[in-house]
């Protein structure tokens, strides 16, 4: 007998969704940042096993969208309740408000296996944990309450084994050694993405996105060409920085990443281009993949 279905994660921003599916898949496949929207794909990252096969999908952090690029993203999530088998709804354990109403209504009514995630309990104690459980208990009913902490990787095989046991039978959906639908590409553009987060303060890393204008294989090296658009020339003045060194810094630390990632030698230019409001912009969102 084989298993196999969808199972999506979802929740408020920076709850740990990204470092949940990271430690179950046991790849590096989204970025990871303190700071919130740092997803805003909807990534898969594909588990196999003899008898069975996962397919997760993170999903960016539900938030009240300002402006269409925000409006795409949760459009992701909307669409992760009609593809589930399994719906992962992560939240932190010292989060006081962890569900807004119409989450918690389209759980209700989701006809797929729902488990809540209680995160970071490495950050709690036991006495708030089982107030937390009791809470949810009443919350929705028919869920699954879990505790884990995907820092520490804590209790994620029994989240497996359940998530496992909660499958449909069916054959695999990808290749048994696929762990993603991505291509190298996006997981270029995404390193470059986080790094642009790390090293970058308030609007910036928002106001940026990435763009692999060349992406080229050759015998002893990758030529790779990003393209970092934002939205105004200020922005782009504290990008470049002084002398250059703010795009320099981040060619250095993505170049490290990339190669590991790559496992070859890159030969990596970046450009810094204004593209102004394309957050606001449907042919802009369509060009950087967040529209179809």
């Amino acid at each position: 007998m084989h298993k196999s279905g969808f199972v999506n994660i979802i929740g408020k921003p920076n709850v740990g969704k990204s470092t949940l599916m990271n430690a179950l898949v046991g790849e590096k496949l989204s970025i990871i940042t303190p700071k919130a929207q740092t997803t805003r794909h909807r990534i898969r990252g594909i588990l196999s096993g003899d008898d069975f096969q996962i397919v997760f999908s993170d999903t960016p952090g539900i938030i009240k969208p300002h402006y269409k690029l925000h409006e795409a993203m949760m459009q992701s999530v909307s669409d992760s309740f009609s593809d589930a088998d399994v719906m992962l709804y992560v939240m932190e354990i010292k989060d006081p408000d962890p569900i807004d109403e119409k989450t918690l209504g389209r759980l209700k009514k989701s006809e797929c296996k729902v488990m809540v995630l209680v995160n970071k309990i490495d950050t709690g104690n036991q006495d708030l944990l089982e107030k937390k459980v009791e809470e949810w208990k009443t919350i929705l009913p028919h869920a699954e309450i879990i505790p884990v902490s995907a820092l520490e990787k804590y209790n994620c095989e029994y989240l497996l084994k359940r998530i496992i046991e909660n499958l449909p039978e069916g054959p695999a959906y990808f290749s048994k050694d696929e762990i993603t639908d991505k291509s190298q590409r996006f997981f270029v553009s995404e390193i470059i993405r986080e790094k642009i987060l790390l090293y970058f303060r308030n609007e910036i890393p928002y106001c940026s996105e990435v763009v692999i204008d060349e992406f080229k294989e050759e015998e002893k090296l990758f030529r790779i060409r990003a393209i970092i658009y934002v939205q105004r020339e200020s922005q782009q003045g504290i990008m470049v920085g002084h002398q250059g060194k703010g795009i320099k810094k981040i060619g250095i630390e993505a170049r490290k990443d990339i190669e590991a990632f790559l496992g070859k030698q890159v030969f990596f230019t970046t450009q810094v281009k204004v593209e102004k409001d394309w957050r606001e912009k449907e042919s802009k969102l369509r060009k950087f993949g967040y529209l179809e």
